[in-house]
């Protein structure tokens, strides 16, 4: 199971991290991907970390290059999502989510953390 937090509102030029704790698995064992879903919009990814064995090599979206960055610390069992340089429009709730690969069907989706962003 994966929890997300971190999540809040904040003003346009900001940043926030946000986490992705594991239960009752381990994050290191799979690839871990940020998704993020506007009102009225559809689900988006944004970035991925593969699993150690494969590198642990992130990816992100064209959108949030630059200003997102995606780690690992597998002796907490969680990875992160740091959200630099805020814009209004990345509002939207935060889900992480787990898969074997990065290319790969995601499951074990996290219940979403809120970020909103003021202008």
């Amino acid at each position: 199971q994966l929890v997300e937090a971190g999540g809040g509102s904040v003003q346009a030029g900001g940043s926030l991290r946000l986490s992705c704790a594991a239960s009752g698995g381990t994050v290191d064992f799979f690839a871990i991907g940020w998704f993020r879903q506007a009102p009225g919009k559809e689900r988006e990814g944004v970035s991925c970390i593969s699993k150690s064995e494969s590198g642990g090599v992130p990816n992100y979206a064209d959108s949030v290059k630059g200003r997102f960055t995606i780690s690992r610390d597998n002796a907490k069992n969680t990875v992160y999502l740091q959200i630099d340089s805020l814009r209004p429009e990345d509002t939207a709730v935060y889900y992480c989510a787990a898969a074997w690969e990065c290319h790969r069907k995601f499951a074990s989706w996290g219940q979403g953390t809120q970020v909103t962003v003021s202008s």
